[in-house]
């Protein structure tokens, strides 16, 4: 069963296809307002829903980061059955997710929101026992909620499968190892207020990045979750005109 918020989204537009991809225990809806930003804008919009997420835990903990990343591939293939052109824009894990897509698909251009190259020491995953331990074992989440937006966009899971967080730490070190083949254009936006993923995350993604037009882009008051967070609308506007400006 499929919580409320968790369900995939399809916005049609123009021909400018825009895949957009949730976080680590997020769901669609945390990128539902910037999906309807850019569907205003003129682009067809699909937020995927990652495998195990937007159900239980549980179904969280049997998942991989392959499986995650075949749920990006299978969004893409959608997306490129019906438009002329794709880009992705991806939110924590679903920007290094969304780099991967750009490493390996022709893709026009790559958005990272806070993805997590390097995880703020408070995470305390120098706890975190090694896999074969981790089984049916969970982490308590610190959800913060964002009043001034939709409720279904708060929706997420509270607590981390401990399996989960191996997984999410391997897609990291395959980011790092893929950058270099990212050619396509590329805009990496991170918060100086993110207490999740650490600053110097954006600044590793943009040095390994192999694009030639590449843009690293700073808010100031912004949580880890930028979609939903105060300065969302600025940072809708900078990913549509990043966007428009390189397509």
């Amino acid at each position: 069963m499929i919580i409320n918020g968790g369900e995939p989204f399809f916005l049609k537009g123009g021909p400018h296809g825009i895949l957009l991809i949730h976080g680590f225990t997020g769901v669609p809806a945390e990128m539902l307002l910037l999906g309807r930003y850019l569907n205003d804008k003129g682009y067809t919009v699909l937020a995927v829903r990652l495998a195990g997420h937007g159900t239980t835990t549980e179904d969280m903990a049997h998942m991989t980061s392959e499986d995650w990343y075949d749920s990006v591939c299978d969004g893409y293939s959608i997306l490129a059955s019906i438009c002329e052109k794709i880009s992705v824009v991806g939110q924590s894990m679903g920007g290094l997710l969304s780099i991967l897509l750009a490493a390996n698909a022709s893709v026009k251009c790559c958005c990272t929101l806070a993805a997590p190259i390097f995880i703020h020491e408070d995470k305390q995953l120098y706890r975190l026992p090694a896999k074969e331990y981790c089984k049916n074992k969970y982490w308590p989440k610190k959800k913060r909620m964002h009043f001034d937006v939709p409720q279904v966009c708060n929706a997420s899971y509270g607590e981390y499968p401990m399996v989960s967080v191996h997984e999410l730490l391997d897609l990291i070190d395959r980011t790092k190892r893929e950058l270099p083949r990212v050619k396509c254009p590329m805009l990496v936006m991170h918060s100086h207020g993110d207490h999740t993923a650490r600053d110097r995350s954006a600044n590793k993604i943009y040095d390994l990045s192999g694009s030639y037009e590449k843009e690293l882009v700073w808010l100031e008051e912004s949580g880890h979750l930028i979609t939903i967070g105060s300065e969302r609308e600025k940072a809708f506007e900078l990913v549509d005109e990043f966007i428009r400006e390189h397509s």
